[in-house]
């Protein structure tokens, strides 16, 4: 799956192969945990997280790994050190399988994202 028409993030979760569903699961309740005051929306086919109507964060189903994208390129620079070992791409996040996601590293990331707003690539 790499773009959902879900219309809501629990129909896309429905749609996720049963091997991811729950590991997505549980980014979305730390997504909802930690970005308290962003709003859940669906953009461009995938959950993402919003402050004043920019989203910040987002994540997806690929076919080859779930990816967490990470718009704001401050919190990137500030987390460089902890994400050189992570496959990543210029604001994504790539884990290629489900049991491999950090979700400890993912948290942190919510956090200083939280933190204060700050410009989207």
């Amino acid at each position: 799956m790499v773009r959902s028409a879900a219309k809501d993030v629990d129909g896309y979760l429905a749609e996720v192969p049963d091997d991811r569903r729950e590991v997505l699961t549980e980014l979305r309740r730390l997504c909802r945990r930690e970005l308290a005051g962003f709003a859940e929306v669906m953009a461009h086919g995938m959950p993402a997280y919003e402050r004043e109507g920019v989203a910040e964060i987002a994540f997806a189903s690929q076919k080859q790994y779930i990816s967490v994208y990470l718009m704001r390129g401050d919190v990137r620079e500030d987390f460089a050190e902890r994400l050189a070992g992570q496959d990543m791409g210029k604001g994504c996040l790539r884990f290629r399988r489900p049991e491999a996601v950090d979700l400890g590293l993912l948290r942190d990331l919510l956090r200083a994202t939280a933190a204060r707003p700050g410009p989207v690539c």
